[in-house]
């Protein structure tokens, strides 16, 4: 088969090669795919650039953790009526190095999900890491309805599915924005209020919108550069939930007073998610596709 592989860390123009690679067969549990779209995520390309050095002593990565395509072929105790099943596939490339930049992967049949008739690979191949961590962002701390959401960094892919599991489950969603288009397609994806960050008067603008009441839970995509904005309008015993941390990756906490708000933090990451959380997650996302 053909596959992009890497076997150093830089630029994807300087380190990926498509080369022949041996093809996988299914072992026990696992199912063999025949892909047709590959998911690139940010923690794919931070994996490429050498944010975990040992990851080349074992060989060559086949990069990307999500995808999509049909199941060709099933390992011993998987059922054969999954064979032919459109499928997209999660966590391809955790704790292993062959991931779905490839024309197959091999892979255990729960990371294998039904993909709908009504969907297309290649939004099949988005539904991983980015509607699963924002799936767990919103609903891990209990049920949003009624609830003021804020939700950082709206037109990113996880801060998008945020905006539409919170708004379907009865949230006000407020979400940062900064370029037009940004806020454009946040709206489009069901924001009441969109504001921009780097506005002086962000905080003022949120707070005349909800009437001075503070909101209940933030889905924060830059938990250290934003926590400052963050305790202003968080109420007392809030939720930040958080799954990035880039542009400050070691942020300091103000503690006694996050302790005297009793605020809940939450660190999010797809592959740590409990199963339970993971099942709920694909549950909710294959009855969304069903219903496009």
């Amino acid at each position: 088969m053909k596959a992009a592989t890497f076997n150093s860390f830089g630029p994807a123009s300087d380190v990926l090669q498509v080369i022949d690679f041996e093809q996988p067969q299914p072992g026990a549990g696992e199912v063999l795919i025949r892909l047709y779209a590959s998911g690139v995520n940010p923690s794919d390309t931070k994996k490429r650039d050498g944010a975990f050095p040992n990851l080349l002593d074992n060989g060559a990565v086949i990069p990307n953790s999500d995808g999509a395509g049909v199941i060709e072929a099933v390992g011993m105790g998987v059922p054969h009526s999954r064979i032919g099943e459109r499928v997209w596939v999660y966590q391809a490339q955790f704790a292993r190095l062959h991931g779905t930049a490839a024309q197959y992967v091999a892979i255990a049949s729960e990371r294998a999900v039904a993909l709908p008739d009504n969907t297309s690979f290649a939004v099949g191949a988005c539904m991983g890491i980015p509607a699963m961590t924002a799936h767990r962002c919103v609903f891990a701390d209990g049920d949003v309805n009624g609830q003021l959401v804020l939700i950082t960094g709206g037109a990113g892919r996880v801060g998008h599915y945020a905006i539409q599991w919170a708004k379907h489950a009865g949230a006000t969603v407020i979400t940062t924005a900064s370029s037009e288009e940004s806020k454009k397609q946040c709206i489009e994806a069901g924001a009441d209020l969109v504001v921009d960050h780097t506005d002086p008067q962000m905080i003022a603008q949120v707070l005349q919108f909800t009437d001075g009441a503070k909101v209940d839970r933030i889905i924060d995509v830059e938990f250290g550069a934003n926590l400052e904005n963050s305790l202003q309008l968080l109420r007392v015993g809030g939720v930040i939930a958080s799954y990035s941390s880039t542009v400050v990756p070691e942020p300091v906490l103000p503690f006694k007073q996050m302790m005297f708000m009793d605020l809940t933090i939450r660190m999010v990451i797809v592959y740590a998610m409990p199963e339970q959380a993971k099942k709920a997650a694909i549950a909710d996302i294959t009855d969304a596709l069903q219903k496009n």
